[in-house]
Formats: structure tokens, sequence, C-alpha cells
């Protein structure tokens, strides 16, 4: 099979990551666009012959396959002023946004095609273990985009927007809230001067044990033993951090509401 060749609109972290991961897969990446050259460039500069534009006029480009990694913003403005070739594939890389928000886009091709994982510029991942997850309007994308998934990852899935929609949601929950509550243990621990690599081993564990046995299994603390002394005495020791002192209360009321269901 002759490998269709792609053009990358956008230069977020997820861009950076997409662009090289392509190339490594085997595809060509003819083009990158940012907003401004100097962004594209950065990606552009990572791979073997990528041009750079600031055009969104990719009427006379040779590839095949366009993939929008903007913002989910920024979707539905962007496609609107797309122009692509002929038959050209468009699809858009949000886990939250329907395949509709491209309906305005000039092409008859439109689809989906979310990685689900945290991308950051500074920290490349390899795409082998992230499960990709793909939607088409029509049979030529959904092929198309599965045959792309299929050589950059070991797990792809066609998942309707709805379904997307849900994991993207629950990935809100394991990934960003949890990030949001190291910030938290981080900022209680800075505040004496320690460290939290601390945790390391046992933001691992709890991990490991909660993919293995189930995180319903794998809850332990003083708020699944309903242990009252030293729930009252860590909130007295919040005073001073209202806010987290508020996701204390609301975590541990939590666990302790399935405890007693349990």
């Amino acid at each position: 099979m002759v490998y269709p060749e792609i053009d990358i609109i956008g230069t977020g972290n997820l861009a950076h990551n997409l662009a090289p991961a392509l190339e490594l897969s085997g595809f060509v990446i003819n083009t990158i666009y940012g907003r401004t050259l100097k962004s594209a460039k950065k990606i552009a500069d990572r791979l073997y012959q990528a041009s750079v534009t600031d055009s969104l006029d990719f009427s006379n480009s040779k590839s095949k396959v366009f993939f929008l990694a903007v913002t989910d913003d920024a979707i539905e403005s962007v496609s609107r002023e797309l122009i692509l070739p002929d038959e050209a594939i468009i699809a858009h890389t949000s886990g939250f946004k329907s395949l509709s928000t491209l309906g305005y886009t000039a092409s008859p091709n439109i689809g989906v095609f979310y990685p689900l994982q945290t991308f950051s510029k500074l920290k490349r991942v390899s795409f082998t273990n992230i499960p990709i997850m793909i939607e088409g309007d029509n049979r030529l994308t959904e092929k198309m985009l599965y045959t792309i998934a299929g050589k950059m990852s070991d797990t792809v899935q066609i998942l309707s927007s709805p379904q997307r929609k849900l994991v993207h949601l629950a990935a809100v929950f394991a990934s960003n809230f949890t990030n949001a509550l190291l910030m938290q243990a981080n900022e209680l621990l800075c505040s004496s001067k320690l460290d939290l690599q601390l945790l390391a081993p046992l933001i691992q564990e709890t991990m490991a044990k909660s993919l293995s046995l189930g995180p319903e299994n794998a809850q332990t603390g003083p708020a699944s033993r309903g242990d009252l002394e030293v729930l009252d005495n860590q909130m007295k020791m919040l005073d001073n951090y209202p806010d987290i002192q508020d996701t204390y209360r609301l975590l541990t009321q939590q666990i302790l509401n399935r405890s007693e269901t349990d």
C-alpha cells in the first residue's frame, strides 16, 4: 500500500508530537501550518523535508490527508477558511468536539483522529501504546484514518462522537484532575521545603494497583477506614489552605459515602 502524504494544521502540543511520530511511522509530512511561520518552523525543523506556511490555502498541496490539530474553539472557524485539494481527507484531533464540527469544511471526507494522551512540547512520547480513536463520515475516510492509526499505535478503536466525548470526560478525571491534586500535594510539601519526589513510589504503586485491581478495590486511607479522628485532625491542618481544605472535605465525604454503601 502507498501511504498517504500528510499536512498538519496547528503548532500546539499535539502537533509537536504528532508530526515526528507520523514521520517515524513512514508517512511523508509535506507542510506544517502555523499562524506564524516561526511557530511552524519549530516543528518543521524536526522533520525530514516539511515546508511551512501561514496560509490556509492548500489547494496545490500534494497531500491526501490533513490533520487539524488546533484548539477545540478554533476547529470550526479554521475549517471554514481551509481551501483543500479535491477529495482530500480532513480530520480534527479533538477528544470532545463532534465529527459534525467539520461539517462546513471544503471537503466531502471528514473525520476525527484522537490520540488519548497528554502531550507537551518539552517531552516526546511514543505513540505505540497510545490508544487512537477514529471516526469517519464515510468508509473511505474511516479506512484511511484507521490505516494511519494502525501504523502508529497498537490500540486503535472506531468510536462515535458521543462515545469519544465520554472517554474524554473520563480522561479529565483520570489525568487533569489527578494532576491538579498533585499540585495541591506539592504545595503542602513545599511549605515545609519537602520534595514531591518523596511521593513518587506511592503515586506509581497507586496507579498500578488501581489499574490491576480496579479503583474500587484499590482505595485505602483514613476515609476508606472510617478513621474520623485522623480526618478531623487533617482538616484542622488545612485551616491555612482553604482551597485544599475544600478539596479534602469533598473527596473525603465521597469516599465515606462509598464506604457506607459497600
